[in-house]
């Protein structure tokens, strides 16, 4: 699954870079995999602004997500992965923004909330922001889920931004 999703990447980042648009992540869960996987294709710094790794909830509300968005509907929701996307969009004023919350193979003590394998990641544009929910079958390794939930956002960024 790592070539597929790597090349997968590198296909996004050259596509970005044909279309002169930007983007950055707001990642929790997948710990700045995202960004590594769309730095990894040479001529990135043209079109990745930046990132933010928001492993806690402060550090989420540190970046511009509202706390009463995390109160309300809890950090592992689609609306916290949309803030978070929309919290990136505004920083860096990219074109696209990504934002990706979730647990992975076990309860979150510090969230009582928390569904192993459930993630929640959005994209935001210029129109709108698009969020979804997926539980993930349970795998091997938490870089296993990473890759898992890497390849679910590559496929929706594809077909939402139209990267094809």
């Amino acid at each position: 699954m790592e070539k597929t999703v790597s090349e997968k990447y590198r296909f996004i980042t050259k596509a970005l870079i044909e279309k002169n648009k930007s983007i950055t992540v707001m990642e929790s869960c997948t710990g700045g995999m995202i960004a590594s996987l769309l730095t990894d294709t040479e001529g990135s710094s043209a079109v990745f602004k930046g990132s933010f790794v928001t492993y806690s909830n402060e550090a989420k509300i540190m970046q511009g997500v509202p706390e009463d968005i995390i109160k309300t509907y809890g950090v592992y929701s689609k609306e916290t992965a949309k803030a978070m996307a929309d919290a990136a969009r505004n920083t860096f004023s990219s074109d696209i923004a990504i934002g990706v919350t979730g647990t992975f193979g076990n309860i979150d003590p510090n969230n009582a909330d928390s569904t192993p394998g459930e993630v929640h990641f959005a994209i935001a544009t210029d129109k709108e922001t698009k969020a979804w929910s997926e539980t993930l079958k349970p795998q091997d390794s938490r870089h296993a889920y990473k890759y898992a939930i890497a390849l679910l956002i590559a496929n929706e960024l594809l077909s939402t931004c139209n990267l094809h």
